[in-house]
């Protein structure tokens, strides 16, 4: 071997300045005329495969600078931008620029923000992180938490907390087959798929989920939530957790948090907040009679990569009382040296979730934080709730639109075409092949939203791109879009 190494994956000082020059002059014309581009191309799934190429792993490598013009082709013109004013769909915000910058500031060190030692200044920075989400959304900065990658996550970490601490103490050691009573989870019907997922998968099995039904607004009915738990505590059940949520994820509907906390007490359960996405919104002063409760959640889940408009990956999940967090997944092996200062508590995010290797999540939420500011983000969250509902007024006035419904940054609504009889399963049918139409078409991006057995048009407002001169052509688009997939509903069953 030659004393000193020459190794294939390392790049000049030289040639590394000239790609990255190259790269960030590619990405910031690419992000300063994004508004021009379509928001997808619509391409299948085979037409992405061929021109992506079908080879096997090269035998030989290929320049670095090469790879990077490529690669930069192919994900400009062959992606779909949610960064586009006019992606509305799900809840994908457009992501900060700062936040790319961010990423290739923590990629170039690559801490591993698993423990302290091996990430001294990116587990400071992403314990201020916490701190500053707790007191964004406006509880005690003493709740404590991690980074992780988003919704599923974040609440999966929380599920897993609460088992701990409302579990038999013996549950670490003999696992969940031999208690005698079985555990119950409340939640709404309208909660995120993730609680069946965790039920599964930690083993209390989809039968220990109660949905409960919602009231006219969406909300978790709270009076059938109690009755419920009374029900299964004089049938021998153990009721562990309820699940509150704070923005759902079809209509931005905010349960009556406050309500479900007192009977978290009352009953003396566990009360999670699913805030993955509504939960930034609660520095808007005007919504804090809707966020009432939320300082009395033992756990609460929000996502940065949401409402906060970090790029992807960024979930949260705040816990009150951070020890749950260690008794749950603190471990200490013997070939673990993580801990070597007795004068000082030493904070180690293995200790505190699921992964070991942790990457360094935090900056780019840390960094956005701080350039945007509480007042900068009450401006930006306000103006999508404002959109919003300027969306949903310009539906309700216009005759061949039905506005459904308005909550936070999320309007929901249909297609009527003019001469429709109302009949509701051609309804149904004619926004479903509309939703794909446009969601190919490459002007406008929207989802879906089951609404009273309605198949409705969902726009979700995380955009900071988004403008009024775009929604009033999202109505010009939407009601064109209509016409002539009536029509062509209409040729078809003739």
């Amino acid at each position: 071997m030659e004393e000193n190494r020459n190794s294939s994956v390392e790049i000049s000082k030289e040639e590394f300045r000239k790609i990255g020059y190259k790269l960030i002059d590619d990405i910031s014309d690419f992000i300063n005329t994004i508004d021009k581009k379509p928001v997808t191309t619509g391409e299948s799934p085979r037409q992405i495969q061929n021109i992506l190429g079908i080879s096997s792993l090269p035998e030989n490598g290929v320049p670095a600078a090469e790879l990077i013009s490529k690669t930069t082709d192919l994900l400009f013109n062959h992606s779909l931008f949610n960064g586009h004013p006019k992606f509305l769909g799900y809840i994908t915000s457009s992501a900060a620029p700062i936040g790319a910058l961010a990423d290739l500031l923590a990629a170039s060190v690559n801490p591993n923000v698993g423990a302290h030692i091996l990430s001294p200044m990116a587990t400071e920075i992403e314990k201020q992180t916490v701190q500053w989400l707790a007191e964004f959304i406006g509880v005690s900065p003493n709740y404590g938490g991690i980074l992780v990658s988003g919704g599923n996550m974040a609440n999966f970490t929380a599920f897993l907390a609460a088992r701990t601490a409302k579990a038999p103490k013996n549950i670490k050691e003999d696992g969940l087959t031999n208690i005698p009573n079985k555990f119950r989870i409340y939640c709404s019907k309208t909660t995120h798929t993730w609680v069946e997922k965790a039920a599964i998968l930690f083993g209390f099995g989809s039968k220990s989920i109660h949905w409960i039904e919602t009231d006219e607004f969406n909300k978790m009915n709270n009076n059938v939530l109690e009755e419920t738990i009374k029900n299964d505590l004089e049938n021998g059940f153990k009721p562990i957790m309820v699940i509150g949520t704070a923005g759902d994820v079809s209509t931005g509907a905010v349960d009556n948090l406050k309500g479900i906390s007192t009977i978290c007490k009352l009953y003396d359960l566990w009360f999670h907040i699913d805030g993955a996405y509504g939960a930034p919104a609660a520095v808007i002063p005007q919504l804090k009679n809707l966020f009432d409760g939320i300082t009395e959640a033992d756990s609460i889940a929000l996502d940065p990569h949401k409402w906060l408009y970090n790029p992807l990956e960024a979930g949260c999940i705040l816990v009150k009382n951070p020890q749950h967090l260690l008794d749950t997944y603190s471990s200490h092996p013997e070939y673990y040296n993580f801990t070597n200062n007795e004068e000082e508590i030493t904070t180690n995010y293995y200790e505190y979730g699921l992964q070991n290797s942790r990457g360094f999540r935090a900056l780019k939420v840390w960094l956005t934080l701080q350039q945007v500011g509480r007042s900068g983000y009450k401006k930006m969250i306000n103006e999508d709730i404002e959109l919003s509902k300027y969306l949903f007024e310009l539906a309700a006035k216009h005759p061949e639109l039905e506005a459904v419904s308005n909550n936070l940054s999320i309007t929901t609504f249909k297609y009527i075409p003019l001469d429709s009889k109302n009949n509701a399963d051609y309804l149904y049918k004619l926004n479903e092949e509309l939703l794909n139409e446009l969601q190919t078409g490459g002007e406008l991006f929207l989802s879906n939203a089951i609404i009273h057995k309605m198949y409705c048009l969902r726009a979700c407002f995380v955009n900071f791109r988004t403008s009024k001169k775009d929604i009033s052509e999202i109505i010009e688009i939407i009601v064109r879009e209509g016409r002539k997939t009536h029509l062509k509903l209409f040729k078809t069953k003739g």
